[in-house]
């Protein structure tokens, strides 16, 4: 679902606006030529196709020829539009014969254009290879070039090559040096589009990004407490028979060694002096024996019983008794130390008593499914 409303919001975040259906777009076409009588230059705008037929001549290797669209308000009079948004123009450009052109914008420019005086105007220009097949151009507004001559015409340093697009006058298309003399020559500009990126598309990805991973995150962490608040469920059952608040079931032992070391330590494992010389001395067991049985008998060595009472009580009193702090029940349980004591906890229950706690709490507000 990610990638699809990625790839949605991604491919819309990339705007095209074709050149002459923009809102309030007027123009005037305007030409441009070498002042040389045997230069011939037909220009017209048809089905949103800027074509020129041509013939260059003369001696002056500079010959040229250019038609730009003069941009226009409703009243017919020069207009600057704000191309500032676009990054890109874009057009399909097709040459009789192949050859290079030139397609260039006008910008005015505060400090130095004067109004209605195009040579003055920031000329921002790029070259493209064109043929009769016709292929799509794409241009970066924001690399085109400056020419030397125009920069050497008003008198510039080198360096001031910039230009801005937020009053942009016309966009023009013409020959270059590379052009050739004496040849009717055709340019065709069709499907002239306007790139913009709408950013708010992918404003809109990540904040969705964001509330979905959240969101998932919310679910995963959830999932988690509860598998984990499940299994100390589960660890809690299990050790129900070693509950010393209840009545500990012992199964028929022959021996009466059994029957005393199990009475003795369900009785007195909260004591924190009973140790195994006291189970001992009052079982009359000797101490490899008391190992032996409480390791057939129940799985542990002494210590580990002992410990295993003490925090199975320990547990149920972190449930039940909210209001004892940790301390307090490590000590009623037998430990002295409550640091050792939270090192036990974590090790027999894969989390401290105070997690422990929390998570038990949470399973008890949350309604039963």
């Amino acid at each position: 679902m990610s990638i699809l409303v990625g790839y949605l919001c991604v491919i819309r975040s990339y705007h095209r606006v074709a050149l002459f259906e923009q809102e309030d777009f007027s123009w005037q076409l305007r030409t441009h030529s070498t002042h040389d009588a045997t230069t011939h230059l037909n220009a017209r705008v048809d089905a949103a196709r800027l074509i020129m037929e041509y013939v260059l001549s003369g001696s002056d290797p500079h010959a040229y020829v250019s038609s730009g669209l003069l941009f226009t308000d409703r009243n017919g009079k020069p207009a600057l539009f704000d191309w500032s948004r676009f990054d890109k123009i874009s057009f399909e450009a097709r040459c009789f014969p192949a050859g290079t052109i030139r397609v260039g914008l006008a910008t005015f420019d505060d400090k130095l254009s004067k109004p209605d005086v195009l040579m003055t105007y920031r000329s921002p220009t790029a070259y493209i290879n064109c043929n009769q097949d016709g292929a799509r151009a794409e241009l970066d507004l924001a690399h085109l070039t400056i020419p030397e001559w125009w920069v050497d015409m008003n008198k510039l340093n080198p360096s001031d090559l910039g230009y801005s697009l937020a009053k942009v006058a016309q966009i023009e298309v013409g020959t270059s040096n590379a052009s050739r003399f004496g040849t009717p020559s055709r340019i065709e500009i069709a499907g002239i589009e306007m790139h913009e990126r709408k950013y708010g598309y992918l404003y809109f990805l990540a904040a969705f990004l964001i509330l979905a991973w959240a969101g998932f995150g919310f679910w995963f962490v959830k999932q988690c407490a509860a598998a984990l608040a499940n299994d100390l469920h589960a660890r809690m059952q299990k050790d129900l028979p070693l509950v010393a608040y209840q009545q500990l079931t012992l199964e028929p032992h022959r021996e009466r060694e059994k029957s005393a070391i199990l009475r003795l330590l369900a009785t007195r494992y909260a004591d924190p002096e009973l140790d195994l010389e006291t189970v001992v001395s009052e079982t009359g067991v000797n101490r490899n024996k008391v190992n032996d049985i409480l390791k057939a008998e129940m799985g542990y060595t002494f210590i580990g019983y002992l410990n295993k009472l003490r925090l199975t009580e320990a547990s149920r009193l972190l449930v039940e008794n909210t209001s004892a702090s940790i301390a307090e029940i490590a000590y009623s349980v037998g430990y002295k130390n409550s640091s050792y004591f939270n090192k036990l906890f974590k090790e027999e229950y894969e989390c401290t008593p105070k997690a422990f706690r929390e998570v038990c709490k949470k399973e008890a507000r949350e309604p039963a499914p």
